[in-house]
């Protein structure tokens, strides 16, 4: 198994942040998701898996209108230069994090913003087998159903699992 790489922290230094992709991934371009993030190697939960520059996109851009492209940003706080205000604008994400998908059942890669250096960076949140897609959580607001939803809801085996693993508090 491959042991995790650097965090976004140990990364900058001087003024710059070190790109950083996990080189064992591939896109296959024919899933019932659409396109999707796969690896070809187990990754160790904890492993960066791609740190990616954001553009942060102007309110009133045209690009917006774009449902296409609207579909593959992100919320991003952004702070308001003289006043300091934070608000929540939309950023392209210029690396692999426009291509993973959602899974509300199955994610294995989180996110964390650093809206400090224009980043995100994506982390495994568990051990990832081999020739495992690589899915994120887009959230409970989704315009479409989750594709995920049928294989854990209807086969027993996998509800069960599922079940065992949620932790209630006292």
């Amino acid at each position: 198994m491959t042991s995790p790489a650097t965090t976004a922290e140990s990364a900058s230094n001087d003024g710059q942040l070190s790109l950083k992709r996990f080189s064992n991934l591939t896109l296959k371009l024919d899933t019932p998701k659409g396109r999707g993030v796969f690896s070809t190697v187990d990754i160790a939960r904890g492993t960066v898996i791609d740190i990616s520059p954001v553009l942060i996109l102007e309110p009133e851009d045209k690009a917006l209108e774009s449902k296409q492209l609207y579909n593959y940003t992100y919320n991003w706080p952004y702070s308001e230069g003289e006043t300091g205000k934070t608000t929540m604008r939309q950023a392209v994400i210029l690396g692999l994090g426009s291509m993973f998908n959602h899974s509300n059942f199955a994610q294995n890669v989180g996110f964390t913003r650093d809206p400090s250096k224009l980043v995100i960076v994506y982390t495994a949140l568990r051990d990832i087998k081999a020739g495992e897609e690589l899915c994120i959580s887009y959230g409970s607001r989704l315009a479409f159903r989750d594709a995920d939803e049928d294989k854990y809801l209807s086969d027993p085996e996998e509800g069960n699992d599922l079940l065992s693993k949620i932790e209630l508090d006292d």
